[in-house]
């Protein structure tokens, strides 16, 4: 194997999958409560390239050469800084400031029930009064209870940076705010929402509400613009790479092979 086709291979995939997360960022720049996504980078394993079989020092495992080894994908992350806020003076449009997660009760395909937890505060009521998120999936209160507000469509509702809700001032409700010891056992599951593992520890969230207002994602465009053209001239200089080795080899083959 050529160890520099290799390398060189291995800065494609790697600018690649850096690609597509930023890709992903843009593409998510307006979600609301949206937390971008980054990716890592690590050196290939060096035990991974030891020669076998070598019995010159016994006991004793050597390294290939000298020649770099190339990348290896590491970890995708999630950054889960605040993002900036957006007025919109929908009483049930909800902002979360400071660390925490709305409760959201979600049901799959088959009819089961399950907890997930979200940034996202556009919600809207039923016509039965419950608090949902724009998908139809209900905001859950203290204890997991779903959250309903008598008379939604014609009350006066407030919400207070507690998450308590009155209905002309009458209180029918807290929004249960959670927050996690570990963000790291946090797995995105899609429609802008995460899964707690148990090992993520969850805690009672600090993070205050703010009625008429939704976090903006945490996305800045112009740093991410400036990633992507720095990923493509990699991108292109792993390409040059690749292109000249196979050319090295070429005139190998074709030519000083024919003396």
């Amino acid at each position: 194997m050529v160890k520099g086709l290799y390398t060189a291979y291995t800065g494609l995939r790697n600018e690649q999958r850096r690609l597509d997360v930023i890709s992903n960022n843009m593409a998510n720049s307006n979600t609301t409560g949206y937390k971008k996504m980054g990716v890592t980078s690590q050196s290939f394993d060096r035990e991974l390239a030891l020669r076998v079989d070598d019995d010159s020092d016994p006991y004793l495992a050597k390294g290939i050469g000298t020649v770099s080894l190339g990348v290896k994908i590491g970890e995708t992350y999630t950054d889960f800084s605040q993002g900036g806020f957006r007025e919109t003076g929908n009483p049930y449009d909800i902002a979360l400031e400071g660390s925490g997660f709305f409760t959201i009760s979600t049901t799959d395909k088959s009819g089961v029930e399950h907890i997930r937890y979200t940034r996202d505060g556009s919600f809207t009521v039923t016509r039965d009064g419950y608090l949902v998120t724009k998908d139809g999936d209900f905001v859950l209160g203290a204890n997991n209870q779903r959250i309903q507000i008598p008379g939604a469509d014609t009350a006066e509702v407030s919400i207070d940076s507690l998450g308590n809700i009155y209905a002309n001032e009458v209180f029918v409700g807290q929004i249960q705010i959670v927050d996690f010891e570990n963000y790291e056992a946090l797995t995105l599951y899609g429609e802008n929402m995460f899964e707690a593992l148990p090992e993520a520890g969850m805690v009672a969230g600090t993070a205050l509400t703010r009625q008429g207002y939704l976090e903006t994602s945490n996305v800045n465009v112009i740093n991410e613009m400036v990633s992507m053209i720095t990923i493509t001239r990699a991108y292109e200089t792993n390409q040059k790479m690749m292109q000249t080795i196979d050319s090295t080899l070429d005139k190998a083959v074709n030519e000083i092979g024919k003396v």
